[in-house]
């Protein structure tokens, strides 16, 4: 299916049915892109095993991320954490640690089923300060200046309405708020075939801005102090965990890895809401 012929909801409709079936089907992959469904992905990523051991298991082996951002969070006891597109909780229940008991983890996603395995994992783990909402990120149920820090991990890519969604993070960040965000940007246009192609959407990579744009947009919302922490080529660094996935998604659209080398990046940064 071309992206050019397909509507923004369509699209939305396609990325949740998909990470709806990764979420009810063991060893449902990669999707092809934003991480793959294994403990030895996430160590890939960038997260330590020790951080790994202290969630439920079935959320550490489900890393469907480009990036570790939490490491990078400086989450304090007692604060309040919004962990956008939050899928089997991983990147939440790590947040949960760090804030303690006495602080609140939010995580809002889209999917059902992604919903239903974060929600059930929680309880089995005694995430009692997790609370897991359904909803849309460009239209957060969140309330405005309640949160003291953002995540989020591979998701925004997949917003069709990306400005809306970075209005969202400056609403609901407390002035002087923080974030880091893993996520998918360009560093240079890809081929039209590749662009184009809505299984490239759905794997993370179509659906990117050029990083140009992106942080543009971000600074439009209020979002400042951007600083980007960790920058690699993300189809090279999911291609060592799920070689047979990428390929697919090349092979559809025609190109090869060594055309589009260097063009796809998995970043993260942090910013902060102007106080």
């Amino acid at each position: 299916m071309s992206l050019r012929t397909t509507d923004s909801e369509t699209l939305v409709t396609t990325v949740r049915e998909r990470y709806g079936q990764i979420a009810s089907t063991p060893g449902a992959g990669c999707g092809c892109g934003c991480g793959c469904n294994s403990t030895d992905m996430a160590r890939g990523l960038g997260y330590a095993d020790e951080s790994l051991a202290t969630v439920p298991a079935e959320s550490a082996g489900m890393s469907l991320g480009c990036g570790a951002p939490i490491a990078h969070l400086a989450l304090q006891p007692g604060e309040t954490v919004l962990d956008l597109g939050s899928g089997g909780g991983l990147d939440a229940f790590m947040a949960a640690r760090e804030v303690g008991p006495e602080g609140r983890v939010i995580g809002v996603d889209m999917t059902p089923e992604m919903l239903e395995r974060a929600r059930a994992a929680a309880e089995r783990g005694g995430f009692d300060q997790v609370d897991f909402r359904e909803g849309r990120l460009e239209a957060l149920p969140v309330d405005d200046a309640s949160v003291d820090a953002v995540t989020s991990n591979c998701v925004i890519n997949l917003v069709p309405d990306k400005p809306a969604v970075f209005r969202e993070v400056a609403r609901v960040l407390k002035p002087g708020g923080r974030l880091v965000i893993s996520d998918i940007v360009l560093a240079a246009p890809l081929p039209e075939s590749l662009a184009d192609d809505l299984y490239a959407y759905v794997g993370c990579v179509s659906g990117a801005e050029l990083a140009v744009d992106y942080f543009e947009q971000l600074r439009a919302a209020g979002l400042t102090e951007v600083e980007v922490i960790a920058d690699v080529d993300y189809l090279e660094t999911v291609a060592a965990a799920a070689t047979a996935e990428v390929q697919e998604l090349l092979s559809r659209a025609g190109v090869t890895l060594a055309e589009i080398r260097g063009k796809v990046r998995s970043i993260t940064y942090r910013a902060r809401r102007t106080a």
